[in-house]
Order: structure tokens, then C-alpha cells, then sequence
């Protein structure tokens, strides 16, 4: 097969989702234990429920049998990324500014590979995140090419 299974997902489930002013968060596609799960995580500007995630899960369940582009069985899961969402893209760390995230970097920054605190800017090349330093808050400049991955944060106090 020449296209990996995640892509020929995106191409089906992408207009079932714009149809329902919904977006494509992330797919994923994994074997736990002896299962394989089709993950598709969606959102809007509103969240997501449970009765929008069945009706994508039925039309995009139907476009799967029609290809059937999986040659064993699979449980397939839609459902919303939660509260805490990746940072896949641009467009993701731009709508995250002013909310707290959790950053992992491919390379320690300023003697670290791991920041939690509030995303203040991104421009585009450099993502900056106001974090707990000891007792003072102290703003760290990523570069975003060294970001391995980012999600928003739920931080307790």
C-alpha cells in the first residue's frame, strides 16, 4: 500500500468534517496489545459532543467499508482531543497564546527539554512561554523547529 492508512483517513474524514464546521485534530493509528485502534480526534471553536462524533464516525465508518484500505479488523474511536489538545501546527500554537501549555524540545533550552506555563507568543519561527522559575516567572524563547511536542496544559494550583 503506497499511502500510509493515517492519509487516506485525513482525505475521507476531511470533508465529512468541513460539512459539519468540525476540524481534524489528529489521527491515529495504533496496535495495543493485539487490537488495532483507528483514533480520529476532532474539535470546533465550540468543543465537540458525543452525538457530533457518532454521526463522523458513521459517515467516515461508511467511506472505510466502501475502500476498506485495512486488511484486518480495528476498533475505530472519534471522539474530542480533551482538555488537554496537542500543538500539532502553526495555526494550533497561535490559537494556544495566552492559555498554559507543556512543551517537550528535541534539545535541552536553557538547561532544559521540558516547560509548563503560559504560551505568551508565537511568530512563526520562535514560541515563547512564561514559566515558574523558583519563586519568579521568566519567559523562555523556543525556537519552534526544536519543539518535539506540545499540548495545552491543565496546571493545578
Amino acid at each position: 500500500m503506497s499511502k500510509k492508512v493515517t492519509e487516506i483517513v485525513e482525505e475521507l474524514v476531511t470533508p465529512i468534517l468541513a460539512d459539519m464546521n468540525l476540524e481534524l485534530v489528529d489521527i491515529e493509528y495504533v496496535k495495543e496489545g493485539k487490537n488495532w485502534f483507528l483514533r480520529v480526534f476532532i474539535d470546533s471553536e465550540d468543543g465537540v459532543d458525543i452525538e457530533q462524533c457518532g454521526i463522523v464516525s458513521e459517515k467516515l465508518s461508511e467511506k472505510l467499508d466502501e475502500i476498506d484500505p485495512i486488511p484486518h479488523n480495528y476498533f475505530l474511536e472519534v471522539s474530542s482531543p480533551g482538555a488537554e489538545r496537542p500543538l500539532k501546527n502553526a495555526k494550533d500554537f497561535t490559537r494556544a497564546i495566552g492559555k498554559n501549555v507543556y512543551i517537550k524540545t528535541y534539545e535541552p533550552i536553557e538547561g532544559e527539554k521540558e516547560f509548563e506555563g503560559q504560551l505568551t507568543d508565537f511568530d512563526g519561527t520562535t514560541v515563547s512561554i512564561t514559566v515558574k522559575d523558583r519563586a519568579r516567572k521568566k519567559t523562555v524563547v523556543i525556537p519552534y523547529e526544536k519543539v518535539a511536542s506540545a499540548r495545552l496544559a491543565v496546571i493545578f494550583f
